[in-house]
């Protein structure tokens, strides 16, 4: 799945491949607790989460990997050391093997997102 039509976050995780659900489950419950007074929203087929109408988190089940969308330039910058040597491009990072994902590492992504607005590229 690469774009999803679910009008919502719940159909979305219904359709997803059965091997991804608890890690995806696992990311929206991370982005849900981390991210207050942010809107979980369903933006280009995938759960995105926005603040003040500007989406700055998204995550998404493509073929290959999962990826978590990190639209912060300015957060990307902070954590540089960290996300050296992990699979990233632009804005994402990817996640080739559910249990591959560090939701310690992404906890921190999202705190760092959450403790105020930036440059979203």
């Amino acid at each position: 799945m690469v774009r999803s039509a679910a009008d919502d976050v719940d159909s979305y995780l219904a359709e997803v491949p059965a091997e991804r659900v608890q890690a995806l489950t696992r990311l929206r419950e991370l982005c849900r607790a981390e991210l207050p007074g942010f809107t979980e929203t369903m933006t280009y087929g995938m759960p995105t989460y926005q603040r003040d109408g500007a989406a700055e988190i998204a995550f998404a089940s493509q073929r290959q990997y999962i990826s978590f969308y990190l639209m912060r330039s300015d957060v990307r910058d902070e954590f540089e050391d960290r996300l050296a040597g992990q699979d990233m491009g632009k804005g994402c990072l990817r996640f080739r093997k559910p249990e591959k994902i560090d939701f310690g590492l992404v906890r921190d992504l999202l705190r760092a997102t959450a403790a105020g607005p930036g440059s979203i590229c």
